[in-house]
C-alpha cells in the first residue's frame, strides 16, 4: 500500500469508527446528510477564501477538511445502502474519462468550453433532463445560480443581441422597483432588478459573482481605511465628513 492510499484508508477508518453506533461519537451519529450539507459548502467556501489570500498551508487544511464532508457523506450512504466511498471515485474517474475523449478516446481535437458544455449536455440527457436548466443546483449562491440560468437560456437562443437590451431591462426594473406599493411589490421587483444586473454583467462577459466579491473587498478595504483615518470618531461624523474621507481614500489608491 502506497503511502496516498494509506492515508486514505486511514480516513474511511476514522469515519467508520466515528459512525460506530455502539462505540462512535456521538455528534458524528446523530447527522444526516442534510445536517452535514451546510458543513460541506462551507468548507467549499474556506477553500476558496484560502486560495484568495494565496495561503498554502491554509489551503491543505481546508482541503482535508473538504474531504472529510466527502469521507462523511459517503460513509453515511454506505450505511443506508447505496454507495460507498470507492463508488464516488468510480463515478467521478468515469465521468472525467467521458467529458475529455481527446485525452482518454480515439477523438481528436482540445477541449474548449462549448465542447465541454455540449459533454454536459448529453450527460443531463441521458438522465432524463427535460430543460435546458436542468442540472443547475437550487444551492448554488443567487447570483451564481442566476449567471448559470441565464448562460443555459442563452445557449438555446433566449437572450439578447447586445449590452443594450439588458441595460434598458435595468432601467425599467429600477422604474418598477420604485412604483412598487407594497413590501412584497418591492421583494418581487428587487429580485427582477438584481437577476436584470446579472444579465447586463454576463453581457459584458464578466462573471458577476467575482466581480461583486471584488467590489466587496474594495469596499471593505476602503471602509476600513477610513476608520484608520478618523478613529473612534468616524460614527460621530457627517455623511458629508465620512464621503470626504472615502473620496480622500480612493485618491490615496490611486496615487493622486
Amino acid at each position: 500500500m502506497t503511502p496516498y492510499q494509506h492515508q486514505i484508508s486511514r480516513l474511511l477508518r476514522i469515519m467508520a469508527r466515528l459512525r460506530d453506533p455502539e462505540n462512535g461519537c456521538e455528534w458524528d451519529l446523530a447527522q444526516d446528510f442534510s445536517t452535514i450539507a451546510p458543513y460541506t459548502i462551507e468548507e467549499a467556501y474556506e477553500v476558496a477564501d484560502a486560495i484568495d489570500r494565496n495561503d498554502i498551508a491554509e489551503l491543505k487544511d481546508e482541503l482535508g477538511d473538504l474531504l472529510l464532508q466527502v469521507v462523511f457523506h459517503a460513509r453515511m450512504a454506505e450505511e443506508a445502502g447505496h454507495f460507498a466511498f470507492e463508488d464516488v471515485a468510480a463515478s467521478i474517474s468515469d465521468k472525467m474519462e467521458t467529458r475529455h475523449p481527446h485525452i482518454f478516446g480515439n477523438e481528436a481535437g482540445t477541449m474548449g468550453e462549448t465542447r465541454w458544455e455540449a459533454l454536459k449536455a448529453a450527460e443531463r440527457e441521458q438522465k432524463g433532463a427535460s430543460s435546458a436548466l436542468d442540472g443547475v443546483a437550487t444551492a448554488l449562491p443567487a447570483l451564481m445560480r442566476a449567471q448559470k440560468l441565464q448562460k443555459r437560456a442563452a445557449r438555446t437562443g433566449f437572450d439578447w443581441p447586445d449590452p443594450s437590451g439588458p441595460a434598458a431591462k435595468i432601467n425599467e426594473e429600477i422604474d418598477e422597483l420604485a412604483a412598487a406599493s407594497s413590501k412584497t411589490e418591492q421583494f418581487e421587483e428587487a429580485g427582477d432588478f438584481l437577476f436584470a444586473a446579472v444579465n447586463l454583467v454576463r453581457a459584458y462577459g464578466i462573471d458577476a459573482e467575482e466581480a461583486l466579491r471584488a467590489a466587496n473587498k474594495k469596499f471593505e478595504r476602503r471602509f476600513r481605511a477610513m476608520e484608520g483615518l478618523a478613529g473612534e470618531y468616524f460614527p460621530n461624523l457627517s455623511l458629508d465628513q465620512q464621503e470626504e474621507l472615502w473620496q480622500r481614500v480612493k485618491r490615496t489608491e490611486n496615487g493622486s
